[in-house]
């Protein structure tokens, strides 16, 4: 099996996506979806037009084709001013390789990115191209498909690949609405599953109530609504002595407002660099409470991993929690700019041990079901199998 992979290099649920067949003896590519350093976990791939992180970090399982990175370098020069290769040169050098390596799959992983390019190359392409698998990340037709620069190309995307993927049931009646008319594969977190087993060395035996951190997920931007959780972080202060706040993925706006609010409530504010999966998984292990908000997204990993390490979620109603926790009881779902609403989440989650020490266990039993890879990634592996045979039943 040939399978091309177009998704974004630097991006983990790049890499742990295609981990999960890495080992299968099939022949992977990755065509970057912009420019970008491919993430180290990649392996037994062949990438095309990018570079490594550095020499140090090169994995000796990943091939570089070295003669497709002109292309790229050519479009940023000649756009400049988005990541998303716009220019004829990345269309023109993905429809190259498609004609050169007769992928048996393409799959584009996330739509504002690697499906506006690979839509672009069907269109050079016609009647040749092989069966495309479109996976749907985050907020790529929650949100972007209301909005009319997106919503065309959404749909000539929907209605032209031949199987989409997602992690919310919620997503698959949009894709119909948006004019999807293929296979629907099954429904499972993007970024695959977590290795449970491995995952103990990071927890601890303290029950989750007796945990002193509230872990705040500070993403601001078009969709993440990170100072509304301060806000209400804010509203909750006569509770949080003996706290700490910590706050991760936090952008200049967010560590603007962090200080002030250490500054004014004297809780001390902990600003998390980047640091590695697992020591972001060892976090939310130390918390008692997660905070995840967002105006659009689809299952949030940072939820997922909550449940693992046993932190209470305290997430968003846009980002398909009501399929994963049941509201009052495993957690709470909120609305993602109310923040007298999450105040009083965060309240009960402060005062009622019970409730928190039992979300845990639910949690960890849900994630048992549904999140462990040893679950996952056979149906990963088994969906391509299946997408090959009828791809042999049909010549």
């Amino acid at each position: 099996m040939r399978i091309l992979f177009v998704a974004m290099p630097d991006s983990l649920h790049t890499a742990r996506w295609i981990s999960q067949i890495a080992d299968q003896g099939w022949e992977i590519y990755l065509f970057p979806a912009y420019i970008g350093p491919i993430r180290p976990e990649i392996k037994n791939a062949t990438i095309f037009g990018s570079l490594p992180r550095g020499k140090n970090s090169m994995n000796s399982r990943i091939k570089f084709v070295w003669w497709t990175i002109l292309p790229f370098w050519l479009d940023y020069l000649v756009t400049k001013i988005s990541r998303i290769p716009s220019s004829a040169f990345a269309r023109k050098s993905l429809a190259i390789i498609i004609r050169r390596i007769r992928p048996d799959i393409i799959h584009s992983l996330e739509i504002q990115h690697a499906g506006y390019l690979t839509l672009a190359a069907k269109e050079k392409l016609s009647d040749t191209f092989p069966a495309w698998i479109v996976t749907n990340w985050g907020s790529d037709i929650y949100l972007f498909g209301r909005l009319p620069t997106h919503k065309p190309k959404i749909q000539a995307i929907l209605s032209g690949c031949d199987y989409y993927s997602c992690e919310c049931q919620r997503d698959i009646e949009l894709a119909k609405q948006l004019g999807f008319q293929g296979e629907i594969l099954p429904v499972l977190p993007n970024t695959g599953g977590f290795s449970l087993p491995e995952l103990i060395p990071l927890k601890n035996n303290a029950t989750p109530a007796s945990r002193r951190t509230i872990l705040l997920k500070g993403y601001q931007n078009f969709a993440g609504r990170a100072l509304v959780g301060l806000q209400a972080l804010r509203l909750c202060a006569d509770l949080l002595e003996g706290y700490t706040i910590a706050i991760f993925s936090a952008n200049d706006d967010v560590r603007v407002a962090a200080e002030l609010f250490q500054q004014d409530t004297k809780i001390p504010v902990e600003i998390i660099a980047a640091v590695s999966h697992d020591t972001l998984l060892g976090i939310h292990a130390k918390s008692r409470i997660y905070i995840g908000l967002s105006i659009s997204d689809a299952i949030s990993t940072s939820l997922l991993e909550a449940m693992v390490m046993g932190a209470f979620p305290i997430q968003s109603c846009t980002a398909c929690a009501d399929e994963w926790i049941e509201e009052g009881v495993s957690g709470f779902i909120v609305p993602p700019e109310d923040p007298h609403v999450i105040a009083q989440a965060i309240r009960r989650a402060i005062e009622e041990d019970d409730l928190v020490n039992h979300a845990a266990e639910i949690n960890a039993q849900t994630a048992v079901e549904r999140l462990d890879c040893a679950i996952i990634q056979p149906q990963v592996v088994n969906s391509y199998q299946k997408i090959i045979e009828t791809l042999r039943d049909r010549k």
